[in-house]
């Protein structure tokens, strides 16, 4: 009898993990059988099982974004103020078309920031151009909006940078080797 796949079994965590492998922008079939020796029906079926699933969304290449120029990475803690929604639209509709902002979320924790973004520039000095140019002069009265904000820049040295997907799959692991 068939045994039902599921996310988190172990066939489907070795297929995801050699689909990190460096150099890999695409699903090598042959690859993963090499890195995995499963049977090539196997990989198939697992990955179409985890992009039917929603877990694998997409492939593409990992990029040295430092060698690009892009050499700083600014994280903005933010307290907007949501009494005031047409102005939180504006800024959302903004950032959500800034292309250095990768990530924007809601945050929830100690202290008053409500939003998180992640971003990509060349220098400090990019950055503030950016904030200058696309954020408080295209948003009338900015500072009524974001009632707080915290910079943090992320430079060398980097004492680790792993990738989320390698340690939802440890996590994973570890989770199902408890059970």
């Amino acid at each position: 009898m068939a045994q039902k796949m599921k996310v988190n079994d172990e066939i489907r965590l070795n297929i995801l993990k050699a689909l990190l492998e460096k150099g890999a922008s695409h699903p090598n079939i042959g690859r993963i059988k090499t890195k995995t020796d499963y049977h090539l029906a196997t990989i198939k079926s697992s990955l179409d099982f985890l992009q039917k699933e929603g877990i694998v969304t997409g492939f593409g290449p990992k990029i040295a974004f430092w060698k690009l120029g892009f050499k700083l990475e600014a994280v903005e803690l933010l307290q907007l103020d949501f009494s005031k929604p047409a102005l939180v639209e504006k800024y959302l509709d903004i950032a959500r078309n800034d292309p250095h902002v990768f990530a924007l979320n809601s945050v929830m924790g100690s202290g008053n920031f409500n939003v998180i973004s992640f971003q990509f520039y060349e220098d400090v000095e990019a950055y503030h151009k950016n904030l200058q140019e696309t954020y408080v002069k295209k948003i009338p009265n900015y500072y009524e909006i974001v009632k707080d904000r915290q910079v943090f820049y992320l430079t060398e040295p980097t004492f680790k940078r792993g990738s989320r997907t390698n340690s939802i799959i440890e996590i994973m692991r570890k989770n199902a080797a408890l059970d």
